[in-house]
């Protein structure tokens, strides 16, 4: 099913999840608003995709809710429309236990995986509502299902999510809109390498030893859940590489 004139907002496109999500929508036909705090990223994204679809760069930082609700005014007519908003920017800080975890990480966490997420659907739902049509795609984690050690302030802001696109779901009901989580295990990204602050050799460890989730492979999701028919909402998928079989276990060879 290809969209026609159709326009997805991703945020955090300029890489892992979003850049891939980014490209797999551009694929399927969609138009792209691409978001993130790295405009130089977000330009040589926009290069590579413009040849194909319609692409408009916006730079923010979600944790600020008056660049994120004068970045969506400042969209031109012909991207305003927004038929699919992907929430994905997201970070890990840190990996320490509760006593010792360093309260910028804490702020950094919650302030871009929770309140970044309602800043950005606070400002484009209003326009779903209007037309009585949309999908949402919250991505969440297999840390918003469970909690492991030393993940207690990012496994709370994921769950946080969990909550919001359970909440979302419930008073979107019957307005056309839909409302649905990816909630990724493992995926091979730069997400350890901002958890562990550089530390390269300690975050490529993380993805040794068995086959990771691929950044195509929650995009390659995405544009599955959100090309289904209009009666379909796929609500909330959790997806692992088969070597993990929760947060702490991963067959390793």
């Amino acid at each position: 099913m290809t969209p026609m004139n159709k326009t997805a907002l991703v945020t955090g496109a300029s890489s892992g999840i979003g850049k891939a999500t980014a490209i797999a929508l551009a694929g399927a036909g969609y138009n792209l608003v691409i978001c993130g705090r790295r405009k130089e990223a977000l330009q040589d994204l926009q290069k590579q995709l413009q040849a194909n679809t319609a692409v408009h760069v916006l730079q923010f930082d979600v944790r600020d809710k008056k660049e994120v609700h004068s970045a969506i005014v400042s969209l031109p007519q012909e991207f305003s429309q927004i038929d699919v908003l992907v929430n994905n920017a997201g970070n890990a800080h840190g990996l320490d236990p509760i006593q010792k975890g360093n309260l910028e990480d804490w702020d950094a966490m919650i302030d871009i995986n929770v309140k970044g997420l309602l800043y950005v659907s606070r400002a484009i739902i209003p326009q779903m509502l209007e037309r009585r049509s949309g999908y949402i795609v919250n991505i969440g984690s297999l840390a918003g299902k469970e909690v492991y050690p030393n993940g207690n302030v990012y496994s709370a802001s994921k769950h946080a999510v969990d909550a919001i696109n359970k909440g979302m779901r419930i008073d979107l009901n019957g307005s056309g809109i839909r409302v649905g989580a990816i909630n990724p295990g493992l995926v091979e990204t730069n997400f350890s390498d901002v958890r562990f602050k550089g530390d390269s050799e300690r975050a490529r460890s993380v993805y040794e030893g068995y086959e990771p989730l691929k950044p195509e492979d929650i995009a390659d999701l995405i544009v599955f859940m959100v090309t289904r028919p209009p009666h379909v909402n796929i609500a909330d998928l959790l997806v692992l590489p088969t070597a993990q079989a929760n947060s702490t276990i991963v067959h390793k060879e």
